[in-house]
């Protein structure tokens, strides 16, 4: 089966599309080829209207923006055909994980609650091909998170024969998996550690004015000085001291948390943005580093992997090798994919387990009361 994967992530940058190639008929026999990847930026305009629909969008705003969205994905997952000069017609499916404009975990005696908007029959009507999409509505309606979902992928392709492994994702939100030893019988162990970009990307982007949405190479971070009390009173925030399972993301570190933090220190000048920027940068670390000293490290781990945007930040990954030394903390090239591809292949594959009708959440990491098919399919022309 040829499928393309869809993901747009919470560092809102814009749509990975990957085509995959997936063999077999089951998890025992599946093998996974992938033939092409690309990432489509999303434009000043385009980013700002998810933006402000997950800060304060009117029912009209959201509506617009699931249309919408519904034909920049459709675009990605023909740009991604044409890279590689497949028919769309040749392709039997595609996976859509959408853009998540609110993720309310389950607590507090209420149930979870997940959104994510990009409407799949426009993308089915724009492409003619199957989609399946709405993945992590599923899990929560079973008392799950709702995410991590991708531990399912992980298990499957990336379990070594001789040791466990983590495969630590630094998106917008960071997310672990804990990938035990292939044929030991171990549970798939996965959580989100909390924030990895978002923070940093809010804090850059609010001292240039917008002419700057990340913090390439790590290089402001390096030239600033860690507020070690800011960073105290940031480690106190209740949900790095919660018990997996969790899940988190922008409604909980996103722009808003930046800006009421600037409020309350006031920043000036140059030296003070870039000593927010290394404070915020190792607050993900920090956090990061904490949570498999926790839960990750007592269960037995060989190496860790780094994946997503972070991983590209020196500054970062440093400190996170640092923190975990002397644990071998590498990149996650070695896993045999693009490492900017490694959620939408995810993705094809989630889409490929629906088709045949397999589970594909993992209980263990997300506390749903069992395996369940995720997804909803939108039939094709």
């Amino acid at each position: 089966m040829r499928i393309v994967g869809l993901m747009s992530g919470t560092s809102l940058d814009g749509i990975d599309a990957a085509l995959v190639k997936v063999s077999g008929e089951t998890t025992d026999d599946v093998a996974v080829r992938m033939d092409g990847f690309v990432t489509l930026a999303f434009s000043e305009a385009r980013r700002t209207a998810i933006h402000d629909a997950i800060l304060a969008g009117t029912a009209e705003a959201l509506c617009d923006l699931h249309a919408d969205l519904g034909e920049w994905l459709a675009e990605a997952a023909l740009a991604v055909c044409e890279q590689t000069g497949t028919p769309v017609e040749r392709v039997d499916a595609i996976g859509s994980h959408g853009q998540t404009v609110w993720h309310r975990p389950p607590g507090n005696g209420r149930r979870g609650a997940t959104l994510q908007l990009g409407d799949p029959a426009t993308i089915a009507e724009r492409t003619g091909r199957p989609v399946v999409a709405d993945f992590r509505p599923r899990d929560v309606a079973a008392g799950g998170q709702g995410a991590p979902l991708v531990p399912w992928v992980d298990q499957l392709l990336y379990a070594l024969p001789d040791q466990a492994r983590a495969l630590q994702n630094l998106g917008g939100i960071g997310n672990v998996t804990r990938v035990p030893p292939k044929g030991s019988g171990e549970q798939v162990f996965a959580f989100d550690t909390g924030p990895a970009n978002s923070l940093i990307d809010a804090a850059v982007e609010i001292a240039t004015g917008g002419r700057h949405r990340y913090d390439k190479d790590g290089r402001l971070a390096a030239r600033g000085t860690v507020d070690q009390a800011l960073l105290r009173d940031l480690l106190r925030h209740p949900y790095f001291a919660a018990e997996p399972p969790k899940s988190t993301g922008r409604e909980e570190f996103g722009r808003p948390f930046v800006e009421r933090l600037v409020e309350a220190i006031k920043p000036e000048g140059d030296q003070d943005w870039m000593d927010l920027v290394a404070t915020l940068t190792e607050l993900t670390a920090r956090t990061v580093a904490d949570a498999y000293h926790r839960w990750v490290i007592p269960l037995g781990v060989g190496e860790v992997m780094l994946t997503g945007g972070g991983a590209r930040n020196p500054t970062l990954a440093g400190r996170i090798r640092e923190l975990l030394a002397p644990l071998p903390v590498t990149d996650g090239g070695g896993l045999g994919v693009d490492p900017d591809a490694k959620e939408a292949v995810a993705f094809a594959l989630l889409a490929w387990a629906h088709l045949k009708g397999i589970p594909a959440n993992v209980p263990s990491a997300t506390g749903a009361a069992g395996p369940r098919v995720l997804g909803s399919l939108t039939p094709g022309a």
